[in-house]
């Protein structure tokens, strides 16, 4: 019960994060611009690899 639990904390944060990702901080990351099919082939991964996927878009908030 306690795995599932966390399995679902992961996924919700992920959700969130990657949602705000997706909408707003992708054009921080990618130089290029990005497509309404773009962003949403990139939601999946953007929620299954949130902590990789903050990370990064903390790390380019702060270079700029």
């Amino acid at each position: 019960m306690i795995l599932f639990v966390a399995f679902v904390f992961y996924i919700a944060v992920g959700f969130l994060i990657g949602s705000a990702f997706v909408i707003c901080g992708v054009l921080q990351v990618l130089a290029m611009p990005v497509t309404l099919g773009a962003r949403i082939l990139l939601l999946p991964g953007a929620i299954v690899l949130w902590p990789f996927v903050l990370w990064r878009w903390l790390k380019s908030g702060l270079a700029r």
